[in-house]
């Protein structure tokens, strides 16, 4: 089954189990920055946590850029009211391009971004945000604050070093120079790089993997991913011991064991 809700900026699609949001700005290649983009990007990342029959994310870019990041115009009109008002700033990322990457963490389920063309500045950190990637081989990735006299505001600083490891995020992050999409499968910053016609089928296969599995388990696991990244090795298994009493009295355990029995 399939249902479809086509908005300005985001696009909000739903195949069997599986969301697709597509960033729906091709025109503009998609800035993630802009405050339409962002609130329909938060929409739809509610519309999902509220939706129990969704297992799995893919999100993906119109056109040829996935997401070119800040929106330079934008930049060039605000330069003289920043410049006036630098204590201003703060207040605007946290209404702002901040709450993507909340949002994000707080997801449920788990994220495949499908890289379809060229992720820059904020559109690579959007990448970091989602748990898994998959690269069209006309992809490509740029930290490139650095190249406009900026930082990562969104958090890209936190992201993409638990992507791909300090070292490599560093020379990312300093240089701000590209990279293609055979390189980002060497770094590990994708698991898959597939021929640009092939890539959303592929997320959806990926996602459909993801789908078949019992679903409160592969939210646990998510959460138990999630959390894992900041806690120490006791924490951890705290953690892990609490959510596995739990899943241990769910109908799709039982129900798996038994099949299993059964063979």
């Amino acid at each position: 089954m399939s249902t479809e809700d086509v908005q300005p900026y985001v696009s909000y699609r739903e195949e069997d189990a599986i969301a697709i949001l597509t960033l729906n700005r091709p025109a503009r290649r998609n800035p993630i920055t802009d405050p339409g983009m962002i609130d329909g990007l938060l929409a739809a990342l509610a519309r999902v946590n509220a939706d129990r029959g969704v297992r799995a994310v893919v999100l993906t870019g119109a056109g040829s850029a996935f997401s070119a990041g800040g929106n330079v115009r934008r930049m060039a009109a605000d330069l003289d009211e920043r410049a006036r008002s630098p204590v201003r700033t703060p207040a605007y990322y946290i209404e702002g391009i901040q709450r993507v990457p909340l949002a994000f963490q707080q997801l449920e389920v788990p994220v495949i971004a499908a890289v379809n063309g060229p992720a820059i500045g904020a559109g690579c950190d959007l990448t970091c945000m989602c748990d898994l990637r998959i690269a069209s081989d006309r992809a490509s990735f740029a930290e490139s604050f650095v190249k406009l006299g900026l930082v990562a505001g969104d958090g890209g600083a936190w992201l993409l070093q638990r992507a791909i490891g300090p070292a490599r995020a560093c020379e990312m992050a300093f240089t701000g120079d590209a990279i293609d999409a055979a390189t980002a499968l060497a770094i590990g910053l994708v698991s898959q790089v597939v021929p640009a016609d092939d890539l959303l089928p592929a997320a959806l296969r990926l996602a459909g993997r993801i789908a078949a599995n019992p679903p409160d388990a592969v939210r646990m696991t998510k959460r138990l991913m999630l959390q894992a990244r900041e806690q120490t090795l006791p924490a951890a298994l705290e953690s892990a011991r609490a959510l596995q009493a739990l899943a241990q009295t769910t109908p799709e355990h039982r129900t798996a064991v038994m099949a299993f029995m059964s063979r």
